[in-house]
This record gives structure tokens, C-alpha cells and sequence, in this order.
């Protein structure tokens, strides 16, 4: 049999019941970011933000509805693989292709109600807080009692995706967020922001690839793997997709601080030829 036959074949018949409501959340947000960006392309004063993002935001709010929507869904509740392919997209390429699509200028309506929400929150609004949250998050949905829990229960499955996709938010806000935060990673910050965090969520990716026995009640076989096969691929693609995103997020960062450094020399001999 071909994959598409088999992933076909792993595929349960019937409706998902909370397809329809992540479909209208994704297309709400679509909506109201649409409305942004035509304004600002209207308005004679801002940057326009430009076709780019439009596509990069489209994109973050169709792989929410993909993400959380069958088949993935039903996948993600047959096999350990899917479930962590659906965890990665909801940390990472969510949360980045959002913030890709977004400016200053598109977020100033609300920039004054984010300074005033980091004011009240304190330590919540740290990137310690955040690293934390996204190690956590992680590790929390991955103890198998827990797991199991989230199987079982929709609820609970529920929850368990607005908390990942909360703590990617949040993670990767300090990091590429368009607006100024106040606690803003300067320096060597950014580096040890993400290394912290991808190699701590990478070691959890490694225990699931070395471990000798299935942690989870996945039963028969997904894609002709078995239980204990499915766990140690989930957490090759754990541990793959932290390395990946900390390279290409090293090369930007990298990227970002000559371009900054640039920037400051610029303004340096602007004001030595001024004076």
C-alpha cells in the first residue's frame, strides 16, 4: 500500500466536532488582520506592510485550522508522530508566521494596552517566564499520565493545545515581536534565550528515542509502525525540528545584529559629519 493509502486507511470516519470552531477562530483573526492591513496600505503616513506578510499571516491562520482540524487531529490520536507534529506547529511555525506578518504600525491600536499588560503582569512578562513556559508546556503534555489524559478526554485535548500554542506565542514574542517590550533580549541574549530552551526540549526528544519501552497507550499500528517505532520517530522529529529552529534562528539573529550594527555606524558618522 502507497502512504496516502495507508494514512487513508488510519483515518477514522466522521466528523471532527471541533473543526468548525478553530476554522472560524483562524478565519475571525484573518478578518480582522485583513482589515489592518488595508488600512495601513491606505494610509499615506505608515510603511505599507507589504504583500509578504499578508501571505505569511494567511498562512500562520490556515495551519491553525490545519493544525487542530482532521485529518491532523485524527491522526494526532492514533499516533505519538502526528501528536508531536502537531505540538512543533503550534509552538513554532504558528506563533512565527504570525509575527511575520506583523508591524508596528498594523499593532498600534493596541502597542499602549500591551505596555500597560506587561506593567501589571511583572514577572509573567519576563523572557525567563517565557522560557519557562515553553519548557514546560513541553514537558507537562509529554509525562504519559498526562498524555494519556489528553487522549482520552477532548476537553483535556482541548487544553492542551491552547496552552502550546499560548506558550509559543509567548516565547517567541520577546524574540520577533514588531513592538518595543520592555524587557527587550539585547547582547547575547537571544542567543541564550534559545539555546536554553531548544536544547532542554531537545533532551526531551532524545528520551523518547532511546526509551526501550512505548510510554503511551497508542495500540496496533500507525503507517505500519508499531507503538514503541511511532514514540522513537515522534522524538527524532522533536529533537530535528528544535535543531532546525535554532539554526535558522541563530543565522537570523546573527543576520539582524549586523544589520543593527550597521544601522548604529550609519548614525555615528551622521552625527560626526553634523558636528
Amino acid at each position: 500500500m502507497s502512504s496516502l493509502q495507508l494514512l487513508a486507511a488510519a483515518t477514522p470516519a466522521g466528523p471532527d466536532a471541533g473543526s468548525p470552531l478553530v476554522a472560524l477562530v483562524a478565519a475571525a483573526y484573518l478578518a480582522v488582520y485583513v482589515w489592518r492591513w488595508l488600512k495601513c496600505q491606505r494610509d499615506s503616513k505608515v510603511r505599507s506592510p507589504g504583500w509578504a506578510r499578508l501571505v505569511a499571516f494567511s498562512a500562520g491562520c490556515l495551519l491553525m485550522a490545519g493544525a487542530l482540524g482532521p485529518p491532523l487531529d485524527r491522526w494526532a490520536e492514533q499516533s505519538a508522530t502526528m501528536h508531536m507534529v502537531q505540538h512543533v506547529i503550534l509552538l513554532d511555525f504558528i506563533p512565527l508566521l504570525l509575527f511575520a506578518g506583523l508591524t508596528k504600525a498594523m499593532l498600534r491600536p493596541a502597542t499602549k494596552l500591551l505596555h500597560g499588560l506587561e506593567d501589571k503582569v511583572g514577572f509573567l512578562a519576563t523572557p525567563a517566564f517565557a522560557v519557562m513556559a515553553y519548557c514546560g508546556a513541553m514537558f507537562f503534555w509529554h509525562v504519559p499520565p498526562v498524555y494519556d489524559s489528553a487522549l482520552k478526554n477532548g476537553t483535556i485535548h482541548a487544553f492542551e493545545h491552547i496552552t502550546l500554542l499560548t506558550a509559543g506565542l509567548l516565547y517567541w514574542w520577546h524574540l520577533i515581536s514588531p513592538v518595543r517590550v520592555r524587557y527587550r533580549l539585547s547582547g547575547t541574549g537571544p542567543v541564550l534565550y534559545m539555546a536554553t530552551t531548544k536544547i532542554l526540549v531537545g533532551i526531551l526528544g532524545i528520551v523518547l528515542i532511546y526509551s526501550p519501552r512505548s510510554l503511551y497507550a497508542y495500540t496496533g499500528t500507525f503507517l505500519g509502525m508499531d507503538p514503541l517505532t511511532d514514540q522513537h520517530v515522534a522524538g527524532a522529529v522533536m529533537a530535528t525540528e528544535q535543531t532546525f529552529v535554532m539554526g535558522v534562528a541563530f543565522a537570523l539573529l546573527f543576520l539582524r545584529m549586523l544589520a543593527d550594527s550597521e544601522r548604529r555606524q550609519v548614525q555615528k558618522e551622521k552625527l560626526s559629519d553634523a558636528s
